[in-house]
């Protein structure tokens, strides 16, 4: 008998955390789920901590030629300068398992970022993808933007243009700098969601 009811306790505790886990999944307009992941330096970074910030969250993978389309053209870094330099966080997350595309050791993570003169604030490493997961991460690129309140205030691709062609970058509608812009300068972001492209997340 206290077999049977330990089994069922198993059970219903298994639904609860399920519900917990679904219930903190990133919403838009709600608080962004907080976590803490380990950068290519071995420093830890709490979500939470950049709290009073503005925080943009860029799932990445330097293998994947949509991303290489943003980096080779030094579209990203641009981006990631002219925010950084007034004051947002910048957070490049890598949520490539062991042995998927993007999963580089850590000696060549730091080579190419220096190679690309990245200006992201830290490259973290989500090898479990449970933090991708948490984000709903889809795609390299997947953007996404947290006001200083700790809300999510955007969630989709960077531009307007699904392609991996550089050219297409100038003419494309850049949502990730147009949704900053609004917020710093104290207005409504107009546009919250979009479909994001890219190549899959590799889980």
């Amino acid at each position: 008998m206290n077999s049977l009811f330990g089994v069922f306790a198993l059970i219903a505790l298994s639904f609860a955390l399920t519900n917990v886990f679904a219930q903190n999944k990133a919403e838009i307009d709600k608080p962004a789920p907080d976590f803490e992941l380990t950068d290519v330096n071995g420093v830890k970074h709490k979500l939470s901590d950049f709290r009073g910030k503005y925080v943009v969250l860029e799932w990445i993978n330097f293998n994947c030629p949509f991303v290489k389309k943003h980096y080779d053209s030094k579209n990203m870094q641009k981006l990631q300068d002219k925010y950084t330099q007034q004051g947002v966080i910048w957070l490049a997350i890598c949520s490539s398992a062991p042995g998927k595309e993007g999963h580089l050791p850590k000696d060549e993570i730091k080579k190419r970022s220096e190679n690309y003169k990245t200006k992201f604030t830290a490259y973290l490493i989500d090898e479990s993808g449970d933090v991708g997961r948490l984000y709903s991460a889809k795609t390299t690129p997947h953007m996404y933007i947290i006001d200083p309140q700790g809300t999510l205030i955007y969630a989709g691709a960077i531009d307007s243009i699904r392609s991996t062609d550089k050219a297409d970058i100038e003419k494309a509608e850049n949502y990730v700098s147009k949704a900053l812009g609004e917020a710093l300068a104290g207005k409504p972001v107009s546009t919250k969601v979009t479909q994001p492209y890219g190549c899959s997340v590799k889980y």
